[in-house]
């Protein structure tokens, strides 16, 4: 039997916490528009800044569909799955936003993902999510499996760009700057990132 949760904290936060995998859905507003369900993996990019408000990197890719979604509605919902242990599905249902690298909060916002360097993923944007329904479930069909470590392959192709490569990379995408649907999608060209921990992180 399932059970709906007032706040993300105790057991619920801890299980959120410890999964290596998370996944994302998102959909426009149009009846005939494209959902979009991402999984999401590097380990440290996930975090709960409070009870009520959760957060993560938004890394370089070939789409934009979340963004745009978000931009559009702010519509998502995120779920974990147990693959270990006892078996549970939790989802929280809300409302996000993307907050972009020349937004005010940007930096501050990175600052509390202390598990992982983002400059050599291409950080495009922290999503933040604020929950509406928080929700668990059997996960009695999930079936079991072992986790082994990270990939590097993101971290090895992206860290290889700076700014204005990587901007050049996602100019020449089809569905970065906007949605697979025509939604506006990142935002280019690609600001640089400012601050002085993050400019000494870049030039080593």
């Amino acid at each position: 039997m399932g059970k709906e949760y007032a706040r993300v904290e105790g057991r619920l936060r801890a299980f959120i916490e410890a999964q290596p995998v998370f996944f994302t859905a998102s959909a426009p507003l149009a009846a005939d528009g494209t959902v979009n369900l991402s999984p999401k993996g590097v380990s440290g990019s996930f975090t709960v800044l409070d009870p009520l408000t959760l957060a993560y990197l938004d890394f370089a890719g070939s789409h934009s569909e979340t963004i745009a979604h978000l931009r559009e509605n702010g519509r998502i919902t995120l779920m974990w799955c147990a693959f270990q242990g006892p078996p549970t599905i939790v989802r929280v249902h809300g409302r996000g936003e993307p907050v972009f690298r020349d937004d005010p909060r940007f930096e501050d916002l990175v600052a509390r993902f202390p598990g992982v360097d983002p400059v050599p993923h291409g950080l495009r944007a922290v999503i933040v999510v604020h929950a509406e329904t928080i929700r668990d479930s059997c996960g009695y069909a999930v079936p079991f499996m072992a986790y082994e470590s990270d990939r590097d392959l993101h971290a090895k192709r992206f860290s290889r760009e700076d700014d204005a490569s990587l901007g050049a990379y996602f100019a020449q995408k089809e569905h970065i700057r906007t949605s697979m649907d025509g939604l506006p999608g990142l935002p280019l060209p690609l600001p640089p990132r400012t601050g002085p921990a993050v400019a000494g992180a870049e030039e080593g």
